[in-house]
């Protein structure tokens, strides 16, 4: 396990947010006399804006983006680990492993503090980057931060957009974490497991295979 340099994402992958995320998804929704599930069934794993930009284009996204944003950020009530990611994160070297995630800064933050995880040396953040998941900039940027080219990394994802991102980094390999979706939608990912309690044994059954060169 300590051979490996993981590039995680936050949410759904450790820190299980989907009552949070769903609450206020819900209030935008109403807000805007919009239906929910098709937002649900899209929103995880991407940048809020990016989300709005999509489900709801004559709305102002940048702006509406701020006002979801700020009210997940002060909203904890809910929010638990993903069974085993704080054994795993105990066992792993500071310098072998990152977070990628769509969300700000100060929310990750928020979110990592409230579940009692660390604080990464290597945080990259929805709101540090120019294109979001599912576009590879974001693990390309982390796997650069370790010092390590994405091709010896392993990306651990909970979401379609992610498990694409992973790929188009060019990671080693892609592990799907079935906490918000289910196996069939991250078929993509080289390996599925339903938390990280099984991570290591299934990193150790399955050969991992290389994927494609990252994008130019």
């Amino acid at each position: 396990m300590t051979s490996h340099v993981f590039l995680f994402d936050l949410d759904g992958t450790l820190v299980d947010s989907r009552v949070v995320i769903a609450r206020h998804w819900a209030l935008f929704a109403e807000r805007h006399s919009l239906e929910l599930e098709p937002i649900l069934a899209v929103c995880h794993g991407r940048r809020s804006a990016d989300t709005i930009a999509e489900v709801a284009p004559s709305l102002d996204a940048l702006a509406e983006a701020a006002v979801l944003d700020a009210g997940e950020e002060s909203d904890v009530d809910g929010l638990v680990l993903v069974p085993g990611a704080a054994e795993l994160l105990d066992r792993l070297d500071p310098s072998s492993w990152a977070i990628v995630t769509s969300g700000h800064l100060a929310l990750a933050r928020r979110r990592l503090e409230a579940v009692g995880l660390p604080v990464p040396d290597v945080l990259v953040t929805g709101d540090a980057v120019e294109q979001g998941k599912p576009h590879p900039e974001g693990f390309m940027r982390a796997a650069g931060a370790l010092g390590v080219e994405p091709s010896v990394c392993v990306v651990v994802e909970d979401a379609p957009a992610g498990v694409a991102a992973g790929r188009a980094a060019g990671a080693r390999v892609v592990v799907g974490v079935t906490t918000t979706h289910p196996a069939e939608a991250l078929r993509e990912a080289d390996i599925v497991v339903p938390d990280l309690q099984g991570l290591d044994g299934a990193l150790e059954a399955r050969p991992l295979r290389v994927s494609p060169a990252p994008r130019p």
